[in-house]
């Protein structure tokens, strides 16, 4: 009798060790010709190393909306998003009005300030001046151009839009006619499109002033408010914007100890991601988890950070 027992409980630990080595994963990301597609294609490979038990595949997908779609319809398991619109998905708001998603942040790993660039030479020294005056507010369709939109109407400031590409905006604002546009910093530093004006003609960024600031907080907590360090090379001045993250959130199957295991190997590993997308070289990623993060974290992420000696926040501890 008791060598059955022995037997069925090797059996079952067999069984349980293969369920587990069985583990395949799902990571949608962005288009293929973006730098934050090679970042999940590193992260996979983290994952793939270092992680016992679980293999992951990258999937080519729409970005933010399209994966947390994916993630409420089990066809990927974690994936890219911003935490702008993973603050919309959580709580039912934007374009997830009335659906909110039970989806949780795993960690952030770059900010994406939205700097709001012009001709130094156009003499528009502050946000409210840019009333009346042209402006393209982001790629058309793109988060940055909504998101834009939104901070201008709420803040009573109404430019005169010229919509397109980022191409489109970068000639136009070379050839004066618009005096500037909105664009996504790359982490901290500006991104080459505005390094690119900036060789052609004298460029200055404009900042939230501290009531303006304080008004996006209030009304809008899904984004982040970034303290951006002085361009010397530039000579900008520091200046303060608002912002999101960029994240990687996991879906609602997935167990605290999987989303542990994956957050503990990411975070540790200090090469492959840093090797695959500059920005995360040197960073801290739990404290900029901890500093961007506007929806709660998922609890296997917590558990990793609490051993790490961080203090988690109550605001993105899930209830």
């Amino acid at each position: 009798m008791r060598k059955t027992l022995a037997i069925l409980a090797a059996a079952l630990a067999a069984a349980a060790t293969a369920a587990q080595a069985d583990q395949k994963l799902l990571i949608g990301s962005t288009s293929s010709s973006s730098s934050h597609y090679g970042y999940f294609v590193a992260v996979s490979q983290v994952i793939n190393q270092k992680v016992k038990g679980i293999t992951t595949s990258v999937v080519e997908t729409g970005a933010t909306l399209d994966n947390l779609r994916r993630m409420d319809r089990k066809q990927v398991d974690l994936g890219l998003v911003t935490t702008n619109v993973m603050h919309n998905a959580y709580h039912g708001s934007g374009a997830f009005a009335g659906k909110p998603l039970n989806a949780k942040l795993l960690w952030v790993y770059a900010i994406a300030p939205q700097n709001v660039v012009v001709r130094a030479d156009a003499k528009v020294d502050s946000l409210a001046a840019l009333a009346g005056k042209r402006l393209n507010p982001g790629i058309k369709g793109s988060a940055t151009e909504k998101t834009s939109e939104a901070v201008f109407k709420l803040l009573g400031i109404a430019p005169d839009y010229m919509r397109g590409s980022t191409a489109e905006a970068v000639a136009a604002v070379k050839d004066n006619r618009i005096v500037g546009y909105v664009k996504s910093g790359a982490g901290l530093a500006l991104d080459a499109s505005s390094r690119e004006i900036a060789t052609f003609t004298p460029i200055a960024i404009l900042g939230l002033t501290a009531a303006q600031r304080q008004a996006l907080e209030k009304a809008m907590p899904e984004l982040s408010i970034v303290d951006v360090p002085a361009v010397e090379s530039l000579k900008i001045p520091a200046y303060t914007t608002w912002g999101f993250g960029v994240a990687a959130a996991a879906g609602p199957d997935m167990s605290e100890d999987t989303a542990y295991r994956i957050v503990k190997a990411v975070m540790e590993d200090k090469e492959i991601q840093a090797n695959a997308f500059a920005e995360v070289k040197g960073a801290d990623l739990v404290q900029m988890t901890l500093k961007y993060a506007t929806t709660p974290l998922h609890p296997g992420a917590v558990k990793y950070f609490r051993e790490r000696g961080a203090d988690v926040p109550a605001r993105l501890i899930a209830k």
